[in-house]
């Protein structure tokens, strides 16, 4: 058995023992990377570790320490009282402006990471405030930075055309852009009607009206809530107390929530006008914080996702030892070197998805693109619908908790069941892994075949 497939089969195994033994899948994926690296790929410690995401374990913590500081201290609630009132009481529309935030700050330049990582925690709040699905939020999300993620000036965009041009093949920046705009416009339609968005014009509007503050069965009480019980991403079992605000009282604006809110503010500068890191650029900002108030921040540092960073680490370093060893080259090289063009390009689809949906997308773009241009040559397959159907499958399913995007909202989504939101991001990541790819190819490779 070749060394690549065993990479695969082990990749399986982790996947059914984190399911069925409710074991963090980021600790499996540790040991299986120490194992395959070492006894298969023989690679030694630096080796395995070179896969390890460090820039996006900064951001998971930067980022949830900094919005835990926000919610300690009741920005995230004034600000969900400002969105309600933006759109005047009108909550169903709340998932949409999500959406277009999140599609135009990519769209103009932003890493799709970090419009999500801006946008994912206040969409979030204001989630569990009115109790809208956490998935359905959260894929407007995600869905909203890859809409914009392809124009002609942002990072994706410049990226695939900059490979496109490289390798001397036909290309459409706008149609790429449209592309990828129509197709998760689309998705994103399909979700906000099927987990709830419909029903939030009846229900959310209602609440919202009667004074823009908290739903009415939801009266001024001091309670304890427990958070849940650890588990394979479950938080450490913590008691917090918590006054809420009278049905329609604004929430009011202190110092710190002043301060906090130019904190947020001074990250959407630092990351889209400087272009600095956003994982590191929040926990400066939230140290800061945390001297000026400490009372506020002293239970932050525990409410950082801690089970989703090991979840997310552990799997995308498993994934950087398969590329180490060279197995999802060999797992692109087998697809390309198939006689069929229009099989080879669905194929192709699927692994960009798949891979992408544990990987970063861009690397895989890079990949496939230039494993494409054998059979693009020929003639057979129009390369510009080629280019986008690659583009959108390897993007789209960045809704996988595995991903960046996902993690982020995963780690993002307050006072919910990690574990049941964790699988329902992973089986709403497998049905757009499972569908999408065959319907872009549908749509836009095969009408340009012959």
């Amino acid at each position: 058995m070749s060394p690549e497939l065993i990479s695969i089969l082990v990749l399986v195994v982790v996947f059914v023992i984190a399911t069925t033994r409710s074991i963090n899948m980021g600790a499996l994926s540790f040991a299986a990377a120490f194992g395959v690296g070492t006894l298969v790929a023989d690679l030694d410690a630096d080796g395995i570790f070179a896969g390890f995401p460090g820039d996006l374990f900064v951001v998971l913590v930067g980022v949830t320490y900094l919005f835990a500081i926000a919610r300690a201290n009741g920005t995230t609630d004034w600000l969900v009282h400002a969105a309600v009132r933006l759109v005047g009481g009108r909550v169903a529309l709340i998932p949409w402006v999500m959406f277009a935030l999140t599609g135009a700050l990519t769209a103009i330049g932003a890493v799709s990471p970090a419009a999500v990582a801006i946008v994912a925690p206040v969409a979030l709040s204001f989630a569990a405030r009115y109790r809208i699905s956490p998935l359905l939020m959260g894929a407007m999300v995600v869905h909203g930075a890859q809409a914009g993620g392809f124009s002609p000036i942002s990072i994706y965009g410049t990226i695939v055309n900059g490979i496109v041009e490289r390798e001397k093949l036909p290309g459409n920046e706008v149609v790429l852009f449209l592309a990828s705009l129509v197709a998760n416009l689309v998705i994103a339609g399909v979700v906000y009607a099927v987990c709830g968005g419909l029903r939030l014009g009846r229900k959310g509007d209602a609440d919202a009206a009667e004074g823009l503050g908290e739903p009415r069965d939801r009266p001024r009480r001091a309670r304890t809530e427990p958070t849940p019980e650890p588990g394979a991403l479950g938080s450490a079992t913590a008691v917090a107390t918590r006054t809420d605000q009278p049905v329609g009282a604004p929430t009011p604006l202190t110092p710190a929530r002043v301060t906090t809110l130019l904190s947020l503010v001074a990250l959407v500068v630092a990351v889209l006008a400087f272009d600095l890191d956003a994982g590191l650029t929040a926990i400066t900002l939230a140290v800061v914080l945390s001297a000026a108030w400490p009372d506020d921040s002293r239970a932050a540092v525990g409410q950082i996702a801690w089970p989703t960073v090991l979840l997310i680490c552990g799997v995308l370093t498993y994934v950087g030892v398969l590329e180490e060893m060279g197995t999802i080259t060999w797992a692109g090289e087998g697809v390309g070197g198939i006689g069929v063009p229009l099989l080879a390009a669905v194929l192709l689809c699927y692994i960009g998805a798949i891979v992408s949906a544990f990987a970063s997308s861009v690397g895989i773009m890079g990949a496939l693109i230039p494993l494409a241009v054998p059979f693009l040559a020929q003639g057979e397959i129009g390369a510009v619908g080629m280019v986008a159907a690659l583009a959108v499958s390897a993007t789209v399913v960045d809704v996988s908790p595995f991903s960046t995007n996902g993690a982020l909202v995963l780690a993002a989504a307050p006072d919910v069941d990690r574990e049941r939101f964790f699988r329902q991001l992973m089986v709403y990541g497998g049905i757009v892994v499972a569908v999408v790819p065959a319907v872009v190819w549908l749509v836009m490779v095969v009408p340009g075949f012959g």
